[in-house]
């Protein structure tokens, strides 16, 4: 039986906080499984110059090395007054990768001085679904939004608690990404829409 046939995805990751939102999304009928579930592989360093270059090669090489199905995902945070940065160095934009407070605190310190009013950002997301034998295929899913002087919100991850998104602002109630509930932010997040957006295809693929 093979990896679709069992309708099992490896997400090539080993963060647990986004192999819990890809189950909530994809549903009980599809195996989710993570690098920590797999035999060991040395991962390539993500050096590419998009989202997309990065989730493609996280991507193909883990499908290469497992043979399984596989989805990765590049993300982060482009800010309008920093030109579009972190960017791709979102999640070592300090110098200390995966560091979330270190991180909030030189972005808030880089914008302290930026009004409210050109404090624009956008979550970003790009999502590879790599498959034995065939093409991969990348989606790509944006939030916008803006950031806020001070983090607020126990939830989420990296810097959800300091992204109000747009529909926050559109409801009047100003909540960050990191006060939503799981439920919400997966129907609004990039991540969720990037994933939206590949389900047909992971569908197709796992006969599911």
């Amino acid at each position: 039986m093979t990896a679709a046939a069992a309708g099992t995805v490896l997400l090539a990751t080993r963060n647990a906080k986004k192999l819990a939102e890809l189950r909530r999304i994809v549903g009980a009928q599809v195996t989710v499984l993570g690098l920590a579930d797999v035999a060991e592989f040395p991962e390539l360093p993500e050096t590419g110059a998009t989202f997309e270059d990065n989730a493609r090669e996280k991507a193909d090489q883990a499908c290469r090395e497992t043979g399984l199905v596989s989805l990765a995902d590049d993300s982060g945070l482009a800010v309008d007054a920093l030109n579009g940065m972190p960017g791709v160095l979102s999640a070592r934009w300090s110098g200390r990768h995966g560091d979330d407070e270190a991180n909030n605190a030189l972005l808030l310190a880089q914008l302290a001085d930026v009004p409210d009013e050109r404090r624009g950002a956008a979550f970003v997301c790009a999502i590879a679904l790599a498959v034995p034998g065939a093409r991969t295929v990348l989606r790509r899913g944006e939030w916008r939004g803006r950031i806020v002087r001070r983090p607020a919100g126990a939830h989420g991850f990296g810097y959800d608690p300091l992204f109000v998104p747009a529909e926050s602002d559109r409801t009047g109630d100003g909540r960050t990404s990191a006060e939503l509930s799981p439920g919400e932010k997966d129907a609004l997040s990039h991540r969720g829409r990037a994933l939206a957006a590949v389900l047909p295809e992971l569908r197709q693929v796992l006969g599911r």
